[in-house]
This record gives C-alpha cells, sequence and structure tokens, in this order.
C-alpha cells in the first residue's frame, strides 16, 4: 500500500511565510527548471550528489502538468523545451516523490511562491525526497501523536522558541545557552511521552533532512535566513496541530545553527542516527539530571505563562471536537472504507488525533481499486492504516455517492449496501 503525503511547507499554494504564488503561465515553466536546475549543481557539496532530475510541475485545478523530461509512454509532449500533458485521475496530486510512467519523479504543485529563495526551497526538498533511498534515507511519516496533546505542545512551542533566539543570537556564550535550553525542553518533552523520542527521530531523518537540503539550496543570506527562520516558526506555531509539520522546523533550525561551525554536518549521519543525541554532541551541550525542575525555570525565559495559557484553553476545545468526531464517525451509522490498494494525500497541517481510535483528517482525497473519495468535512483512518470512517451517504447512486461533504466515485464492480448487522455502510465487490 504505497502512502502520498502533502507536505507542510506549501500545502495547496499555501506558503509558509504568506508569500504570494507566482502567477500561472506555461512560458515562465522553462525558467523554474533552470533556475532549479542552476541551484543544485551549486548545491552539489549539500550530498556530493546533483539532486536535479525528473520533475512534474502540475496545477490542481486542470491536472495539466509540466515536465522537464518525457515520460515513458511520450504521453508528455515537447513544447517550447518542457514536456506537457495530462496526469491521470487516479494519481493524487501532492508536493512528495512518487513512480509513475516508468520513472521516479519530484512532483510539486502549481503555482509556485513568488520569492525565488521560497520557490528553490520548495523544489530542492522534494528532489531530494526523489533522491532520499539512493542516499541511504527510507522514507517515515508515522505521526507524533503526542505533539496533539497539552504537553507535547507546550514543550515543543518553548523548544521552538528557545530555538529562535538562538538563531537570532551574535554570541555564541548566549546561542549556546539557549540551544541549552532548547533540548532541555525536547528531552523533558521525551520523557513525559515514552518512545515519542523514536517517534520524533523518524519524521526528522524524512522531512528534516529534506527541508534542511531545500533551504541550504535555496542559498539564503545570514539576515535573510534568520528572518526566514524566525517567520517560519511563528507561521507554524497557527498550525492546527504539529504532529507532522514539526521536522520541517526542528532539524533545519538546528542544522543551519551547526553549519556555521561544520558546513558538511548532514554527510555524518545515516537512518540509523539519533538525530537528537548528535546535535547534542556537535554542539557540545551538557543536559542537567533533573529536567522537570530545569525545564520549569527556564519555561519563564520563552514565553511560558502565555504557552502554558493558550495551550490549556486549545486542550478544553479539542475535547469537545474530539467527542462530536467520535460520535459522528464510531457511535452512529456510517460508512467504513476498507482498504485493498490505497493511495493518499491529504494536508498534515490540521489533522487531529483521536486516541487509539485513529487520526481525523479533514480534507483527504483516496484512490484504490474500488475507485475515488474526495472527502472536505472530516474522515477518521484507523490507526493501522487499513479503513476508513466517513458520515452516512445521503445520496447513492450507480457509480457514485455522496455525503456530508464527500463524494466517492465507484469503479465497475464496486457498490454500496448498508450493512445488517451494523447499521453501517460499506464498499462491496458485485
Amino acid at each position: 500500500m504505497k502512502i502520498i503525503l502533502r507536505l507542510a511547507c506549501s500545502v495547496q499554494g499555501l506558503f509558509l511565510l504568506g508569500q504570494q504564488p507566482e502567477p500561472l503561465n506555461s512560458d515562465t515553466i522553462p525558467a523554474y527548471f533552470e533556475e532549479i536546475q542552476n541551484a543544485t549543481k551549486e548545491g552539489f557539496k549539500v550530498w556530493n550528489k546533483d539532486l536535479y532530475g525528473s520533475i512534474l510541475l502540475v496545477d490542481p485545478k486542470t491536472r495539466q502538468v509540466y515536465s522537464n523530461e518525457p515520460n515513458a509512454d511520450n504521453s508528455l509532449k515537447l513544447q517550447n523545451k518542457i514536456y506537457i500533458g495530462q496526469l491521470p485521475d487516479s494519481m493524487n496530486i501532492a508536493n512528495t516523490s512518487v513512480q509513475w510512467s516508468g520513472k521516479n519523479w519530484a512532483m510539486i504543485m502549481l503555482p509556485l511562491p513568488k520569492n525565488h529563495y521560497e520557490r528553490v526551497n520548495l523544489l530542492a526538498h522534494e528532489l531530494f525526497h526523489k533522491a532520499q533511498p539512493s542516499l541511504g534515507f527510507p522514507q517515515s511519516n508515522k505521526e507524533s501523536n503526542h505533539l496533539d496533546q497539552k504537553d507535547g505542545r507546550i514543550y515543543l512551542r518553548l523548544e521552538l522558541e528557545a530555538l529562535k533566539k538562538a538563531i537570532n543570537s551574535d554570541s555564541e556564550k548566549e546561542r549556546k545557552m539557549h540551544l541549552t535550553n532548547a533540548f532541555i525542553f525536547r528531552k523533558y518533552r521525551n520523557t513525559i511521552f515514552p518512545e515519542s523520542a523514536s517517534i520524533e527521530n523518524k519524521l526528522e531523518l524524512n522531512e528534516g533532512i529534506a527541508e534542511y537540503t531545500g533551504f541550504t539550496i535555496s542559498g539564503r543570506s545570514k539576515e535573510q535566513t534568520k528572518k526566514h527562520f524566525i517567520s517560519s516558526i511563528d507561521t507554524f506555531f497557527s498550525n492546527p496541530t504539529y504532529v507532522r509539520s514539526f521536522a520541517y522546523h526542528t532539524v533545519p533550525a538546528y542544522g543551519y545553527l551547526l553549519s556555521l561551525k561544520n558546513n558538511l554536518w548532514n554527510q555524518e549521519i545515516s537512518a540509523n542516527t539519533n538525530i537528537t543525541d548528535f546535535f547534542i554532541k556537535k554542539f557540545d551541550i551538557s543536559i542537567p539530571v533533573n529536567l522537570k525542575a530545569a525545564a520549569e525555570k527556564n519555561s519563564n525565559h520563552y514565553q511560558g505563562a502565555v504557552i502554558f495559557k493558550e495551550e490549556q484553553a486549545r486542550e478544553d476545545k479539542i475535547k469537545k471536537q474530539i467527542i462530536e468526531y467520535q460520535s459522528k464517525f464510531i457511535e452512529q451509522p456510517h460508512l467504513e472504507i476498507n482498504f485493498e490498494k490505497m493511495n493518499v494525500s491529504f494536508d498534515p497541517r490540521n489533522i487531529l488525533p483521536i486516541a487509539d481510535k485513529g487520526t481525523v483528517y479533514p480534507n483527504i482525497r483516496v484512490t484504490d481499486n474500488w475507485g475515488i473519495l474526495e472527502v472536505e468535512n472530516g474522515a477518521l483512518m484507523s490507526p493501522d492504516w487499513s479503513k476508513m470512517s466517513i458520515s452516512i451517504p445521503t445520496k447513492i447512486e450507480e457509480q457514485k455517492a455522496e455525503g456530508d461533504g464527500w463524494i466517492l466515485l465507484l469503479k465497475n464492480g464496486y457498490t454500496i449496501k448498508k450493512d445488517g448487522k451494523t447499521n453501517n455502510y460499506r464498499i462491496f465487490k458485485k
């Protein structure tokens, strides 16, 4: 079962720093390819590898695709130095790496950011994902669900506030103090939630390293870098959830600060690296034994009182949401869809974990042997990703069903029926 994830840095044309998207014009596409080709050539030393390769730029509204290379069946036609065609309906559109028509591609949704550095950052991030198997980093995107709980969010926010101060510090002594506090908040968070360090580590070695690569290849100046990290972290704080998107901000920030000492540090890590311990060692950080006392004491330096208050208010609100979702997708009759050969894309910034029941995805698109499902008002994914629950159908036709905020297009050979034993609806093979 292949899972495609929409990335937090720029989902559906929403850009991290509030950048306006470049107006869609096919005449500018060749310039984008030349721009990223030159940037990856300049950034060869980052991985001792030219990351430039097969790229698909896709208009999500029309499914028109623009490429720098032909595909295996030549359905992409050469026009004005680029290859143009139509993406099949069976493929989900996302910022990701994808296997299609005989190649491994970096897929990026149009329009691209107007800002040169944001644009290169995004393209290089996805080109890393395309190349990462050859670099020895398997993809892993397990949710860090503890980061949707109050204490998880509090100590992540405190860590990032400390990182912001470290980035803004010109004094090495002051920078090390803020870095030490950032790691104290992180280590304390990991003691509160057993196994969280391992789960966070996997996403940071996937998305964190990809985003660090994109940042490095973007070529920002020192002042531009400071503004970029401060602004991106502040924007991140407003995301509804942090469970999948935190790594886009932690590893790049730590990595940038470490690059001031060793700009090729990333070549020292592997898929087996504990990235937290790696950074602590490289920064020569001493972690106190009593993490709880240190974390509580230091929180006052990083807007701790404000963060505690905001997160308590959020927790009260989320509890009500969870009760509503449990009623809608578990207790009340619903449509339960089992996966056969699932491919999925979604926005990772607004998902909501519900304990051991799974995770609610407000917006998600699923393709499978049974057809195509588009959801805009919530769906509950099971913890093992074997099935999904949505609200009951309000309209069922031969090959199409609709419900509250969702549309399901069924392929021939499949139908929707009510299960008399449970009162839930299911998809059946005819």
